[in-house]
């Protein structure tokens, strides 16, 4: 069993029902956990890729973090995926806003840049940091 990740993004999304469906369909994550209050906001959610994982929850639950989260820009997040092409054209396929199509950077790492629907920035690339050479 692979140890969890310690450190987990976390974003809030005034739909995160839509949000879980654009990360699951378009960039491949796999929805571990989702937990709804009784008004049908997601309270709670967790989305894996690879030994990674988002959290996630609706933005208005009155949380001590959606409080403190309140009127905050969008995030920027980064993933590592072993094929930037291919993940790129899963992502165009289903409509997702592009930023950067696939460009190699200098410091050898194949990556591009989308914007899900609430605006946060997704950077999807070959990089794998910690990673030794």
């Amino acid at each position: 069993m692979a140890e969890a990740p310690h450190i987990c993004p976390t974003l809030t999304y005034h739909d995160a029902h839509a949000a879980i469906r654009q990360l699951t369909e378009a960039f491949g994550f796999t929805r571990t956990a989702v937990y709804e209050g009784e008004d049908g906001k997601v309270v709670h959610a967790e989305l894996s890729y690879g030994n990674g994982m988002v959290m996630l929850g609706s933005k208005g639950t009155g949380s001590e973090f959606d409080k403190l989260v309140e009127g905050s820009g969008p995030s920027g997040v980064y993933v590592h995926v072993d094929d930037v092409d291919e993940h790129h054209a899963r992502s165009v396929a289903h409509g997702v806003d592009i930023v950067m199509p696939p460009t190699d950077q200098e410091y050898g790492s194949r990556d591009y840049i989308a914007r899900d629907g609430e605006g946060n920035v997704w950077s999807f690339g070959t990089y794998l940091p910690g990673a030794s050479d």
